[in-house]
Order: structure tokens, then sequence, then C-alpha cells
């Protein structure tokens, strides 16, 4: 398996955005994950899809300046999962969240992006939970069909406090959908008591890869708390033919926990 390194802008989120981006580079990696997260992140939604033939070219060429490629667009329209989740059962809201992802897509042709990583979508309380995971599906077909047409890979993220909170759930909403694929974080999991290897059969539908300590206390840790076998998922990445990006994400020291993954991950790949 080819090692495609990126790191996420959102691991350091005090410093102004190019000099994430000079930093990302000055560490020796290629990729950067590109966070759109509303309210908490360099780039927010709201202002950058104002114009977003201006803003997407600005960060394409901010990403070609310091020899970087848009490893994934992140695309996170509130706070909390279920105001604007995709699957809200609010006509206008589900307009709404179709409006900022086509807005996504033009966004990434013009900053050279092929990959968009959104949320699954959520339970809500007034409705059976098959009701909220069938409307997902819908939308999330909906968003398949339109990232294929523009060249784009669209995966989710089964996080905690989605409706792909399970492995077990992850995979029947993946399998539900043709051509939706995972961007996989073992740390939404394994500190839930989920053992790894229930998470290692969504591998063969993951596009896109977060990386960082995990054990069975916390989905954040250093490397040297990591409990994932670490050589064993490549391994199984190698056999699935993954050939994404795997991202580094923050830890308890971003700086350091980035640098020293980057170095066991390469070791590995050697």
């Amino acid at each position: 398996m080819q090692l495609k390194l990126a790191c996420a802008d959102f691991t350091f989120p005090i410093l102004p955005h190019e000099q994430v981006l000079a930093l990302i580079s000055m560490l020796g990696l290629k990729g950067v994950d590109i966070g759109l997260f509303e309210d908490r992140s360099h780039l927010q939604p709201s202002t950058e899809f104002k114009n977003v033939q201006r803003s997407g070219r600005a960060l394409g060429q901010k990403l070609a300046d310091n020899g970087l490629v848009a490893a994934d667009l992140f695309l996170q329209l509130a706070l909390d999962y279920e105001s604007h989740a995709v699957n809200n059962p609010q006509p206008e809201i589900r307009h709404h969240a179709r409006n900022a992802f086509l807005k996504v897509l033009d966004y990434a042709a013009e900053c050279d992006g092929k990959h968009v990583t959104g949320l699954p979508g959520a339970f809500f309380n007034h409705e059976p939970k098959p009701d909220s995971t069938a409307r997902a599906a819908e939308e999330l077909a909906w968003r398949v069909e339109q990232a294929q047409a523009c060249d784009v890979v669209f995966a989710i993220e089964p996080h905690i406090g989605s409706l792909a909170n399970t492995p077990e759930r992850a995979a029947a909403l993946v399998q539900a959908v043709p051509g939706l694929t995972l961007t996989l974080d073992y740390g939404h999991f394994v500190p839930r008591g989920f053992a790894a290897a229930e998470v290692d059969p969504l591998l063969q539908h993951a596009t896109h890869f977060h990386v960082r300590g995990v054990n069975s206390q916390s989905g954040g840790t250093s490397l040297a708390e990591n409990e994932l076998d670490w050589p064993h998922i490549l391994n199984t990445m190698d056999q699935t033919g993954y050939d994404g990006w795997l991202e580094l994400e923050f830890g308890g020291n971003n700086l350091t926990d980035t640098v020293e993954f980057r170095d066991y991950l390469r070791s590995l790949a050697d």
C-alpha cells in the first residue's frame, strides 16, 4: 500500500490558517484535510460559500503555494448533530443542507478537491429510528449521485451521536446506499466498548481514514498510550485495496503526536 499522509487543518486551531498550511508542509506531509465546520474551524461554510469560486480558488492557491493538495473537505453545518442534519425531519432544513452540499462540490472543483466527507445524520426522539435511517439513506443517495457527477468521492464519518454510531449500523447504512463510502476513525468506537476487530470490516468501505491514538478510555491519545494494532490495520488496508489518505488527527499534544504518528507509520511502511 502506498502511504499517503495528510494532516487536518483543524489540528492546529490557534494558528492562522496560512501558518497551519505552512506547518503541515514543513512536516513533510502532502495532503490537508480541510475542515468546513460552522462556528469552529478556520474556514466555515457561511463565509466560504458566499463566493464559492473566489474562496475555493484562494484555498487552492494557498495549498499550491505550500506544495499541498486537499485530501478531504469535511462539511459540518452546525455544532450539534441534529439541527442541520441531512435527515432532519423539516424539509426546509434538508433543502438548506442540500444546497450547502452542492456548494461544497463547487468549492472542491475550485481547489481541486476529490473527496468530500459529511455526517451521516441523526436519530430524532419523536420518530422511530427506522424512519430516521430511511430518510438519511435517501439524502445520502442523492449526495452520492451529485458527487459522482462531479468526479468526487463522497464519504460519511460514522461517529458518536449519529445514526451510524455502531459498526453494525455503519455497515448497514453504507450497504443500503450504493456508492457511499466511509471516512473511518476507530476512535469513535473503541473507547465505547467495541473491539477493534468489530471495526475492521468497515475498512473495505473506507476511502479516507483518521489516524490518532486510541485506547479503551480515549479516542485521542498519544502514540505511547495507543492500544490499536497499527500494523494489523495497515495490513488489512493493503488486503482490501485501500488507496486513500491517512489523515493525522490531534491527540493530547498536537504537534508532538502528529510528528510521532508520522514517523511511526512511515517506519511501518518501510
